[in-house]
């Protein structure tokens, strides 16, 4: 059932024997065999606990319900731990956890400010959690240094997190767009499969823990939450999300947390939210849906463009494709939507069919030219933007036929701004990259310290990307460093 991240752990570990069986390591041996030596440092002491440990062989007795076979108290027995703390329970933070989970000298825990783990990944995909994209490319990423983010992306790749999912359990379906969802279509799944593998690995979860301060200890760190409860790590995975979509968990928490160490970060902006443009085009045509080629120009020239489903608002456009724009619409001066509503069928060829209908419906009302081409709503817009109401096309002259074909290619709408971090999805900016390692994500600046997933500066377009984002990144933080593996 679980996926080969664990190969680590049941090596160290062993098989579980049958109920009932002895451990060939009693405590008092063990204690006897890591006991300090006189006048031994305590690094050396670590190291020299930590080889010990690695030669022991213990096999499991009786294991309490939750436990399973990486359930790390048995392993503990044989000498010194490694005490890794995971602030934040969401993608990042769940995969960081079961990435750490494989070295059985780890005892892992999750702390989360939230009542649960992995709200906002209950929300993503509308609810049907795009975890990952086939079409990966470097070019869905951006931040003030996009390419940090490859060395992660190249060590968990795309196939390696459907191979880790499929591991779990999970039951996943592609897209011809490249996006993965699961089989259910419910991000419940998802969660489900990443909670279960959780408890099973031993990972310990506090939720309710608002964290407000990091120190630096003699060796390790200590948080400390808002009502005064407190928590050693001897390694430290910062977790916390962006600031975006705080009704569903976002926070300024590990940006905070971070500055308190020495790092900084870059400005922050809302992305994958609404686009607000003029409302005066778009009146009338709020839930309306359209497959659309959709460009974001600026200063006279395309800035991004991206094509998909598109959904008018009241205030602007959303949808997928919407988004993916939305982080370079919320900095750009002066700008405009250019929607192609008819993404398949060149300029020429539209007024081709224009023609066909006014020959086969001379009577037809000018504002139903378009029935049958687009949703209802939208072809009288557009048709009624270009001075076509009630009379019969037969009156149409072709120099209005041609106005229609141009409008329905390139649809414009002048851009006033996107919304805020309140409905955005994801975070643009972050703590900035050059303060950590790519190959591990470990802090230049505070060394136990990683960070992965939101926080850091680095986001993705629309379609899976940050998510993919998110498993690659935790699984690299939760490696702690290391740079083997046994996958």
């Amino acid at each position: 059932l679980f996926s080969p991240i664990f190969s680590l752990a049941r090596e160290k570990i062993g098989p579980p024997e049958a109920t009932g069986s002895r451990k060939s390591a009693t405590t008092s041996q063990s204690a006897a065999l890591t006991a300090p030596l006189e006048g031994e440092p305590r690094g050396a002491h670590r190291q020299r606990c930590s080889e010990l440990g690695d030669n022991l062989s213990v096999t499991f007795g009786d294991s309490s319900p939750g436990r399973g076979a990486f359930w790390t108290e048995d392993f503990l027995e044989r000498g010194p731990y490694m005490k890794v703390i995971i602030l934040g329970g969401g993608a990042s933070g769940l995969m960081a956890a079961l990435s750490a989970a494989r070295d059985a000298r780890n005892t892992v825990t999750i702390l989360e400010r939230q009542s649960r783990v992995g709200r906002k990944l209950l929300a993503t995909g509308n609810g049907r959690c795009n975890l990952t994209n086939l079409q990966l490319s470097p070019a869905r990423y951006h931040g003030q240094d996009p390419a940090f983010a490859q060395a992660a992306l190249t060590r968990f790749g795309v196939q390696d997190t459907l191979e880790f999912f499929r591991g779990l359990g999970l039951l996943t379906v592609a897209e011809d767009s490249g996006r993965v969802y699961p089989l259910s279509d419910q991000a419940n799944s998802v969660l489900d499969v990443l909670r279960f593998a959780a408890e099973q690995a031993g990972v310990q979860t506090v939720c309710g823990f608002d964290a407000q301060s990091v120190r630096k200890k003699a060796r390790g760190y200590q948080l400390t939450a808002a009502d005064g409860t407190g928590f050693f790590a001897d390694r430290l995975i910062i977790a916390c999300g962006g600031c975006a979509g705080k009704a569903l968990g976002g926070t300024m928490a590990g940006y905070d947390l971070l500055g308190q160490l020495g790092h900084s970060r870059t400005p922050l902006h809302p992305s994958l939210t609404q686009i607000r443009t003029d409302p005066a085009p778009i009146r009338g045509l709020k839930g309306v849906r359209a497959d659309c080629h959709i460009r974001l120009r600026a200063g006279g020239r395309t800035v991004q463009e991206d094509a998909g489903e598109a959904q008018f608002t009241e205030t602007g456009v959303s949808g997928p494709a919407a988004f993916t724009l939305s982080r370079q619409a919320g900095q750009a001066q002066a700008a405009e939507l250019l929607l192609d509503l008819l993404r398949a069928y060149p300029e020429p060829q539209v007024l081709a069919l224009l023609a066909a209908r006014k020959a086969a419906l001379p009577q037809l009302p000018a504002e139903d030219a378009l029935a049958g081409m687009l949703h209802p709503r939208l072809g009288k817009t557009l048709c009624r933007a270009c001075g076509l109401g009630q009379q019969p096309l037969a009156g149409v002259p072709d120099e209005a036929l041609a106005a229609l074909a141009k409008k329905i290619k390139n649809f414009a709408l002048p851009v006033t701004g996107v919304s805020g971090f309140e409905s955005a999805q994801v975070t643009a900016g972050g703590v900035r990259t050059a303060e950590f390692r790519a190959d591990t994500l470990e802090s230049r600046l505070a060394p136990g310290v990683f960070a992965c997933g939101e926080v850091l500066d680095i986001d993705g377009d629309c379609g899976g990307y940050n998510l993919q984002w998110a498993w690659s990144s935790g699984y690299v933080a939760g490696m702690l460093g290391k740079q083997e593996e046994t996958r």
